[in-house]
């Protein structure tokens, strides 16, 4: 028997769920974030994503179902994450892990470009790095974020919060979530 009720679990995250929608302006924030993502597609730029562990495949889900296909037949949208094992390697072992998301954008983040990262914590240094770059670069910077923002709230140009402060699971539950409604807002204005 298992150490725990199921039911409890998703209560628990439809917790997390309401206290993120009952926000003031979450409603407000994700439309920005779509708009600005689409405004850097119809000129050219492109969507470079990034995040940590469980943080790392949801940015690597982002960007497939932009290359590929959410819920429509369409052109693909450029947008890519930075997950390549040897850059991650390369960079970690000759800069140290808190660069591995900042040189790549050194080297492929263009201004006009979106970049949209991903921390539970709010905290994650490689993240801040890469906002830094952003920064320097002329890229915006949309950060999906957990518990208070952290650091990273006042780091990026839209930080877009799960007020949540227990488990990170319950975080990337709902960033899922936003992930899956920027796509399909991604798709509704360009196909238009």
């Amino acid at each position: 028997m298992l150490s725990f009720d199921v039911l409890d679990d998703l209560r628990e995250e439809q917790q997390v769920l309401n206290d993120f929608i009952e926000q003031k302006d979450t409603r407000e924030v994700i439309e920005k974030a779509i708009y600005m993502m689409t405004d850097s597609i119809k000129n050219n730029g492109k969507i470079i994503s990034a995040g940590n562990g469980g943080s790392m495949c949801d940015a690597m889900h982002f960007a497939e179902e932009l290359t590929g296909r959410y819920r429509n037949d369409r052109p693909a949208y450029p947008a890519i994450a930075i997950c390549d094992p040897s850059h991650i390697s390369c960079v970690g072992n000759d800069y140290g892990y808190d660069y591995i998301f900042s040189r790549f954008l050194e080297g492929m983040g263009f201004k006009g470009d979106v970049f949209l990262g991903i921390s539970t914590s709010g905290n994650s240094k490689n993240i801040i790095e890469a906002c830094r770059v952003c920064r320097e670069k002329g890229l915006k910077s949309i950060v999906l974020l957990g518990k208070d923002g952290g650091k990273l709230k006042d780091l990026c140009d839209l930080p877009i919060i799960v007020p949540h402060f227990g488990y990170a699971d319950r975080i990337q539950e709902v960033h899922t979530m936003i992930i899956h409604i920027m796509i399909r807002g991604i798709e509704e204005i360009l196909s238009k």
